[in-house]
């Protein structure tokens, strides 16, 4: 799972409950969304609009988000 933040180690508006069950973090990328156009596996406008609003976006593993969606 990735968690995107607004800024490197900015991890205050990450909701306690998350940042638990998250665990440690490990920094791995430095990303400039505006430059961009896609993502892998996420919809850039969804990640940018979550980083504008809260912060942080979480991107679940494929199979978990797979899961969690089957059920709608």
């Amino acid at each position: 799972m990735y968690l995107y933040l607004l800024e490197k180690d900015k991890f205050e508006r990450v909701p306690e409950a998350l940042a638990k069950r998250f665990g440690k973090a490990e920094w791995v990328m430095e990303l400039d969304l505006s430059k961009r156009s896609t993502l892998a596996r996420a919809d850039i406008a969804l990640v940018t609009k979550a980083l504008t609003d809260q912060g942080f976006y979480l991107q679940l593993p494929p199979r978990i988000d797979r899961v969690l969606h089957d059920g709608d």
